[in-house]
C-alpha cells in the first residue's frame, strides 16, 4: 500500500496507507481525513474533493479529463495543481505522494 500525505490547510498532516485501484477521494473518505466532504460520492459533480497536487506528483496523478477541469472551474482558489481527488486513482507510483487540502470545500 503506498503511503500518502494529505495535509489539512492549518498544517496538519495525515498519513495514510492508500489501497491501490481506489480513487484518492475513498481513500481520504476511509482514512476520515477531514477536509475532504465529497458530497456527490465521487461522481465528478460536485468539487468538494479539491485537492492540491505537489508538484513532484502532477505527472504520477494522471491528467485533467474535460468534466473534472469544468468542475474545477468553478472553484475560485483553482490553482495549477488543482484537481478533484475523486478522479485520481491511487496506483503503487504514488507512495510518498503530498496532497494538500484548501481552506473549505464548496
Amino acid at each position: 500500500m503506498p503511503k500518502i500525505t494529505l495535509i489539512e490547510f492549518g498544517g496538519v498532516e495525515h498519513i495514510i496507507d492508500a489501497e491501490v485501484d481506489k480513487t484518492l477521494m475513498q481513500n481520504a473518505l476511509d482514512n476520515m481525513v477531514p477536509g475532504v466532504d465529497a458530497d456527490c460520492g465521487g461522481a465528478c459533480a460536485c468539487g468538494t474533493c479539491h485537492c492540491f497536487i505537489d508538484d513532484d506528483w502532477r505527472a504520477t496523478s494522471g491528467d485533467v479529463n474535460p468534466l473534472e477541469d469544468a468542475m474545477l472551474g468553478m472553484r475560485p482558489d483553482r490553482t495549477s495543481a488543482s484537481r478533484l481527488s475523486c478522479q485520481i486513482d491511487v496506483t503503487s507510483d504514488m507512495d510518498g505522494m503530498i496532497v494538500r487540502l484548501p481552506e473549505f470545500q464548496m
